[in-house]
């Protein structure tokens, strides 16, 4: 958690900035840069949404949802990086596959090749047309099942740092009583 909060925008720096302006007063609200056991799970979420649904512009987005969600603000637009220029190329596979299984036309793929044109600027043309409707498809089905994994990860994740912060506490607090009583 330390390493997010260090690389998130502050409230500060987003009261600043000059896009932000028009609607500052709502997204500076204190309860939506609080890190909490249900704001976390919610930017979670809305950031793996907005980062699957749209290809530009996922950030602003994220955030937009965070609003009327009372989600974690920063959160939300950190989670959007999961798609950037770098691992686009693994999740156009990825949502190719799962648009492939979706739509269940692996069965149906050899059948087609035999129906096809030959090799024609049109052929390819119409070839890339169905692969961008499939993977499509796949980015949607991405985008609706990726925030529920997310949100129930984050959950079990908050879970377990806060009861090994309140176990680590619990030890430290037993160690000063068992000093104290063995001073006395």
């Amino acid at each position: 958690m330390d390493l997010i909060r260090k690389h998130t925008p502050t409230r500060e720096g987003m009261a600043k900035n000059k896009y932000l302006a028009p609607i500052a007063h709502r997204f500076l609200s204190p309860e939506l840069w609080r890190f909490t056991r249900r704001s976390v799970p919610r930017g979670v979420a809305l950031g793996l949404f907005a980062a699957f649904i749209i290809p530009l512009g996922q950030v602003f987005l994220a955030a937009f949802l965070a609003l009327p969600s009372r989600a974690n603000v920063p959160l939300a637009a950190l989670v959007t990086f999961v798609t950037n220029p770098f691992t686009l190329p693994f999740w156009l596979v990825i949502a190719n596959k799962v648009g492939n299984f979706t739509l269940r036309l692996d069965a149906a793929g050899p059948a087609l090749a035999h129906a096809r044109m030959e090799s024609t600027t049109w052929a390819l043309v119409v070839d890339f047309f169905q692969m961008a409707g499939v993977t499509i498809v796949g980015f949607g089905v991405l985008a609706a099942v990726a925030p529920m994994v997310g949100y129930f990860v984050s959950v079990w994740v908050w879970r377990a740092v806060v009861s090994r912060r309140r176990a680590r506490r619990l030890k430290t607090m037993e160690a000063r009583l068992d000093q104290r009583l063995g001073s006395q």
